[in-house]
């Protein structure tokens, strides 16, 4: 499948903000299932962009204006070949040890009741307890925008039986970990079966690692492994290590944020190219 995706974050201050730093993690790497076509990086104001890795091996960049800003907007646009894995990946550049994706973090430390459930779905195969776990979220839990937000936690979320993509990540790491299975925190885009091309933000999973099989994506926002619509850009220990854009500034005041996110299949790829990818970055007035 080549998917296209098309999204656009606006950041706007009440006063002109000076010293504006954002760290960027929006472009996508080459895998064996994934396959870079192009990739572009667009600012409307005068500014400096600088690529790099961070820690977890997810390119990045960091975007310095020249001046004071009261408005920064980011574009992105690209288009990724895809090929249907059943979610196992293949040909990634791992960067770590697979023992740092059993530590907790703030956001999906466990409480009684996901420990409670970790030792209800462990079945001593790690294969098995994921497919458990991940439709046990589908099932049990109700998608639901308005009731958490950036900060919430998996504790939280699983209470309530409420949230988003990525509440629902940060359970099932919380409680896969809690398991004893290395899971990590993935962002990125999904080509969605019922029609809706634009989004109010990308989407989250979940990859566990399995023995005999490697790192394998599981989506239990959707109770499924991820397949050829979905686009894999980042991985971390929870959302913190893979959001989008994260920045700092000094003044600025109150601050307002838009994202819009276009996501959609123009057919299948003709062919594949190289691992890797092509990238124009560009920051224009």
């Amino acid at each position: 499948m080549r998917i296209r995706v098309d999204y656009s974050t606006i950041y706007e201050y009440a006063q002109a903000a000076s010293d504006v730093l954002q760290l960027l993690r929006v472009q996508p790497a080459g895998h064996d299932g994934q396959h870079v076509v192009h990739w572009r990086i667009d600012t409307e104001v005068d500014g400096h962009l600088r690529r790099g890795e961070d820690a977890f091996g997810n390119i990045t960049h960091m975007f310095y204006p020249d001046g004071p800003v009261q408005r920064v907007a980011l574009h992105v646009t690209g288009e990724v070949d895809t090929i249907e894995s059943h979610g196992v990946l293949t040909g990634s550049y791992e960067r770590l040890p697979p023992t740092v994706y059993l530590r907790q973090t703030e956001l999906t430390q466990p409480d009684d009741a996901i420990k409670q459930l970790a030792r209800q779905l462990d079945v001593g195969d790690a294969l098995a307890s994921c497919h458990r776990l991940t439709g046990l979220l589908y099932d049990s839990m109700t998608f639901d925008a308005d009731v958490t937000h950036a900060h919430s936690d998996a504790a939280h979320a699983f209470a309530i039986r409420a949230g988003v993509c990525q509440d629902y990540a940060h359970v099932f790491l919380s409680v896969a970990r809690c398991m004893g299975i290395p899971a990590r925190y993935v962002s990125g885009h999904l080509v969605r079966a019922d029609g809706f091309i634009t989004q109010p933000a990308a989407h989250a999973w979940a990859e566990a690692l399995i023995p005999d099989l490697g790192w394998v994506a599981f989506d239990p926002t959707n109770g499924m492994c991820a397949t050829e619509a979905y686009l894999r850009v980042a991985v971390g220990l929870d959302y913190r290590d893979c959001a989008p854009v994260r920045g700092a500034r000094r003044g600025g005041g109150m601050e307002t944020m838009n994202v819009a996110v276009t996501t959609q299949a123009t057919g299948q790829h003709p062919g594949l190219g190289e691992l890797g990818s092509q990238t124009q970055v560009q920051s224009q007035s």
